[in-house]
């Protein structure tokens, strides 16, 4: 596969209850708008801006390990854009703390945009976090017992 230097990144994170099961997820697009590649990860129990932060963090790791140098990242989530971008302040310890090492991250790549989009335009990020939800759910319950015991005794597991 040809390594593409600049990609398109649709990014979601959601809980059901907040917090709640949660998972977040990652699209990829090259520069034609096909997807590259499509990641997400379960995150057990979470807050809702948890799981968005951690689609981010997803999103980073991801182009990391794909090459890429430039990226465009559009988020459903308003809140994360401008917690990102300095223009609002983040309250909670934890997401300071994932923030730190976000934009860790995103100084590795020669450019980086994070924008906000209406969720319809985010279909298909959100659909792959609404898979892994669903699929999480059928899953084991002793799998989602363990995860969510180690959520509470890390407020929060270490996923990237």
């Amino acid at each position: 596969m040809k390594k593409e230097k600049k990609l398109k990144i649709f990014i979601d994170g959601g809980s059901r209850g907040n917090p709640g099961h949660g998972a977040c997820a990652a699209v990829f697009f090259n520069s034609s708008g096909a997807i590259l590649r499509e990641d997400g990860r379960y995150l057990g129990r979470c807050t809702n801006n948890f799981a968005e932060y951690n689609g981010l963090r997803l999103a980073l790791a991801a182009a990391g390990r794909l090459g890429a140098e430039e990226l465009e990242i559009y988020s459903d989530s308003e809140l994360l854009v401008r917690q990102f971008s300095g223009q609002y302040r983040i309250k909670d310890e934890t997401l300071a703390g994932i923030m730190g090492e976000i934009r860790k991250a995103a100084a590795a790549f020669k450019k980086i945009s994070l924008a906000h989009v209406r969720r319809e335009k985010n279909k298909e990020a959100d659909r792959l976090v609404n898979r892994i939800l669903d699929n999480a759910r059928r899953a084991a319950p002793e799998v989602d017992k363990t995860l969510a015991e180690e959520n509470a005794a890390a407020k929060q597991p270490r996923l990237f």
